[in-house]
């Protein structure tokens, strides 16, 4: 047996790439890693001057890749809730997968909320000396326990890695969180519920900014509750995406197509909701709550670099064509077809942080004001593509050396 030989760690009936090929994979994840240490240093030591926020521009790339990867880890909750409390019994082999992506998602952007702020040594000061009047109090509770809740959740799939398992110890002790885990479903779905809402109604509530501003149900404004349905509508889609990936680069079927077909309806029915709001959402804003503004619809699209086209890659592009291709039964048979509908969804999802973030801080609200551009440094690109790097990592790990999926070996045989 060669030295590096790990295959006794692996789970029982499949099959890993060699060591050195492992090895090789996570020193590239290790190099966008090195990158955002680097990126993280000068930040901390010099300041945030190294990044291209300012006075207009308070949140950057930084938040609009924290706020993606928070509404696409949201399968994690929403396939939970699905497995746990509506016990859709097909979702067992894709809700570890789901649980991980979770993680990795949740925990990068704590990660890097952690230098967004500049001086993360005082971060327990929200804690502490809460603002009981800001939503993003409650996204920062909420955010940090579903954390500890998606690490309670992990911690079975850990403890069943073939060496660990074998001491009783641990043994029992997985075997009583599995059977609570409904508990922690239950309590991740609510957590996860209010703060992926308060997200999006904090942009709903800046009456100053006309773009973001929204009416909305007693306190809540309409992007509260877009907020929550196109996170839940794309999170599916994420973790069915990633699954995917894995499988074209191993070579091996991890979950039945079936499963896969299952999780796109679902994204699917949810997408076609969420874009139906959304449509009905931006025609009222349009036509009468900035108008009431004093501010035309066109005035939003005129000048600066984003123009009308934006605007369609959301909500057509993003939206109305991969939920029509979801709800299709021969798009989801097919396996390319499929990926392409997810990738779309995902993509939307994104757009839409993209857009609620930037857009909104770029267009000018007094007279005086010209439209400001937004262009990230290398620095915050570079805790960007830490995060993608770290999210590498922990997923590589997990699959080499825990049963993640398992139908694996069924579907594998011979």
């Amino acid at each position: 047996m060669s030295a590096l030989d790990d295959s006794r760690f692996w789970p029982e009936g499949v099959k890993r790439c060699s060591p050195e090929r492992f090895g090789l994979w996570m020193l590239c994840c290790g190099a966008l890693l090195a990158w955002a240490l680097l990126s993280a240093f000068l930040c901390l030591y010099k300041g945030l001057n190294q990044t291209a926020m300012n006075d207009y521009f308070a949140f950057g790339v930084w938040i609009v890749v924290d706020l993606a990867i928070i509404a696409l880890g949201a399968g994690a909750f929403f396939t939970g809730f699905l497995t746990y409390l509506l016990r859709t019994d097909e979702l067992k082999n894709i809700i570890n997968a789901a649980v991980i992506i979770g993680f990795i998602c949740y925990s990068g952007a704590i990660l890097m909320l952690g230098i967004d702020i500049g001086q993360p040594i005082r971060g327990w000061f929200g804690f502490w000396h809460a603002n009981v009047h800001s939503m993003l109090t409650e996204v920062m509770f909420c955010i940090t326990t579903y954390l500890i809740v998606l690490i309670i959740e992990f911690v079975p799939l850990i403890l069943e890695n073939r060496q660990i398992n074998k001491i009783p110890e641990f043994n029992v002790f997985a075997h009583h969180l599995h059977r609570i885990m409904i508990v922690f479903a239950g309590t991740g779905t609510f957590l996860s519920f209010f703060h992926q809402g308060s997200l999006g109604g904090m942009y709903g509530v800046l009456y100053a900014r006309p773009f973001a501003f929204r009416e909305g149900f007693m306190i809540w404004p309409w992007t509260f509750f877009l907020f929550i349905l196109s996170a839940i509508a794309s999170g599916p889609s994420f973790t069915t995406l990633i699954v995917m990936l894995t499988e074209k680069v191993s070579g091996r079927r991890l979950t039945s197509h079936k499963v896969k077909m299952l999780m796109a309806k679902i994204s699917g029915g949810l997408l076609t909701f969420y874009v139906l709001l959304k449509l009905a959402d931006t025609y009222y804003w349009a036509q009468v709550t900035s108008a009431k503004a004093g501010v035309p619809f066109s005035f939003f699209y005129s000048d600066g670099p984003y123009g009308i086209w934006i605007l369609i890659l959301e909500i057509v592009v993003g939206g109305i064509i991969p939920a029509a291709m979801l709800l299709a039964p021969m798009v989801r048979k097919r396996y390319g077809l499929l990926a392409l509908a997810m990738v779309l969804n995902c993509f939307g999802a994104v757009m839409n942080r993209f857009v609620m973030t930037i857009q909104t801080l770029a267009i000018p609200v007094l007279p005086f004001e010209k439209f400001i551009g937004y262009l990230p440094t290398w620095q915050e690109w570079g805790i960007a593509a830490g995060v993608v790097g770290y999210g590498f990592i922990i997923y590589s790990l997990a699959y080499r050396y825990l049963p993640v999926f398992p139908q694996e070996p069924e579907l594998n045989k011979g």
